[in-house]
C-alpha cells in the first residue's frame, strides 16, 4: 500500500525500539490510516524547525517543574496559534499527558527517519562548523554513494563548538573528521607522552 509516495504496509528496517520510536510509529501509521500522512509529515518537520528556533518553547518543554496541565495548555496554545494541525495538536497532548514533552523534538527527528526509512532512504546526519557550500553538499553527496549510500538524504546543522570540519551521522555509524575532536586527540596524545 503506498500513500503519497510513502510505502506504508512493508515491514521496515527502522529501528522502533525506544520511547522516541514508538511515539514517531504510532502518529506515523495514525496518519497513514487517515490518510493524511504528507501533512503531517510536513507538520512534524515544521513542528521541529519551530522547537529548533523558539527557545521559550524549548524551556516550557524541557521544565519537568512545570504542572503537567500547564505545559500542556501553553504548548497546545502556542500550536494552535501557529497553524497545526488537529492531529498534531492530540499527538502533543497525548504526548504531554504522559510526561513526555522533554523528548518531542526527539519523537519528530524519529518520525522524520521513519517517513525517509519507509521511503528507502538513509538520513545522512551532518553538523558542521559553517554552513556547506553547494559544492561541499555535491562532494559530501558522492563519498556517501561511495561508501554504499545510494539513496541518502542530508539534514544539515550548524555548530560552530566544532571549530572546523564536519561530522556525519549515519544510522549507528559517526564520522567525525571535526577540527575539535582533531584538537582532543592530539591533547591526549600530548599529554600521554608527558
Amino acid at each position: 500500500m503506498v500513500a503519497s509516495g510513502v510505502t506504508t504496509a512493508q515491514p521496515v528496517a527502522f529501528a522502533a525500539n525506544g520511547l522516541e520510536g514508538r511515539y514517531a510509529t504510532a502518529l506515523y501509521e495514525l496518519a497513514a490510516d487517515q490518510q493524511q500522512l504528507d501533512a503531517v509529515l510536513d507538520e512534524g518537520a515544521a513542528l521541529a524547525r519551530l522547537i529548533d528556533e523558539s527557545a521559550p518553547l524549548r524551556t516550557v518543554l524541557a521544565d519537568t517543574r512545570l504542572d503537567i496541565l500547564v505545559s500542556r495548555k501553553a504548548v497546545l496554545v502556542a500550536l494552535e496559534a501557529q497553524g497545526f494541525s488537529q492531529i498534531i495538536r492530540n499527538f502533543v497532548g497525548v504526548v504531554a499527558d504522559n510526561r513526555r514533552l522533554p523528548v518531542l523534538r526527539r519523537i519528530l527527528a524519529s518520525l522524520d527517519a521513519l517517513a525517509a526509512s519507509r521511503r528507502g532512504e538513509v538520513v545522512a546526519e551532518v553538523v558542521s562548523a559553517q554552513p556547506l557550500s553547494t559544492p561541499q553538499r555535491a562532494q559530501l553527496q558522492v563519498r556517501l554513494a561511495e561508501a554504499g549510500y545510494s539513496r541518502v538524504t542530508i539534514r544539515e546543522r550548524v555548530d560552530a563548538s566544532l571549530l572546523g570540519g564536519l561530522v556525519v551521522r549515519v544510522g549507528a555509524k559517526l564520522y567525525d573528521a571535526s577540527l575539535q575532536t582533531r584538537l582532543f586527540r592530539l591533547h591526549y596524545a600530548m599529554k600521554g607522552a608527558a
